[in-house]
């Protein structure tokens, strides 16, 4: 589908990171976790960068409106995207890709993420909880501190009302005392912490490349299958 779309809404939700609400179009059909490519109309601006990016949607397909969320850089894309105001067009293409929960719902799912990595997460744990999926999901959410990081306030919502959702956020440069939680660099000795087989689940991975590379090496050095582990890596965010 190409498609032009009315931004809604936008608003900060992290520390450098912008949420964007779109309208969302009649017959629109996507599967949690996907992603589409969206394209600025007459740009303002222009560098070497271009003018489209692919954003995972961060919100789940029963959900009325489209939402995505971007770290923000200085780039004429997203310096554009900043000022767009609302009543303003974006073109859409998609959905695309395959980072989405598997079906097989006896095995369970574990989440590792970092930063802007969440997005298409989101998206695959509220459908989860909407649909009342017998999927045993963990999710570890790295990032350096709370203000670093987005929709924890839905994932909490989502534990309360998934008794098969697990949420473990994880804040490395946090030294607020009263935080109890995890401040450790995700390795195999929190993953056994918190997962009972660890050889079990499907792994999903998504943040920065460089994190991407690091966790599934991490994966692969305690003998988990690769072929139960699936990537999607934020590149340029």
């Amino acid at each position: 589908m190409k498609i032009n779309v009315k931004l809604l809404k936008k608003e900060f939700v992290a520390n450098n990171t912008m949420a964007f609400y779109l309208e969302k179009p009649a017959n629109f059909e996507f599967i949690a976790g996907q992603f589409c490519e969206f394209n600025l109309i007459n740009p303002t601006q222009a560098d070497e960068e271009g003018n489209n990016r692919a954003f995972s949607l961060v919100s789940a397909p029963y959900e009325e409106n489209l939402l995505i969320a971007t770290r923000m850089r200085n780039t004429a894309f997203k310096n554009t995207l900043k000022s767009l105001t609302i009543g303003d067009e974006i073109k859409l293409e998609g959905p695309y890709g395959d980072y989405k929960l598997h079906k097989t719902n006896t095995k369970p799912a574990v989440f590792i993420i970092g930063g802007i990595g969440i997005t298409p997460v989101r998206s695959i744990i509220a459908q989860a909880t909407r649909d009342h999926l017998p999927h045993k999901i963990t999710l570890f959410y790295s990032n350096k501190t709370p203000l670093d990081a987005a929709f924890t306030t839905d994932f909490e919502i989502f534990a309360k009302n998934n008794p098969n959702f697990t949420f473990i956020p994880i804040y490395t440069d946090y030294t607020e005392k009263k935080w109890e939680g995890e401040h450790q660099r995700i390795n195999s000795d929190i993953l056994k912490k918190y997962v009972t087989d660890i050889y079990s689940p499907i792994y999903y991975l998504s943040g920065p490349a460089e994190m991407v590379k690091s966790m599934r090496e991490m994966l692969v050095s305690i003998n988990i299958n690769e072929d139960n582990i699936k990537t999607e890596e934020f590149s340029g965010y």
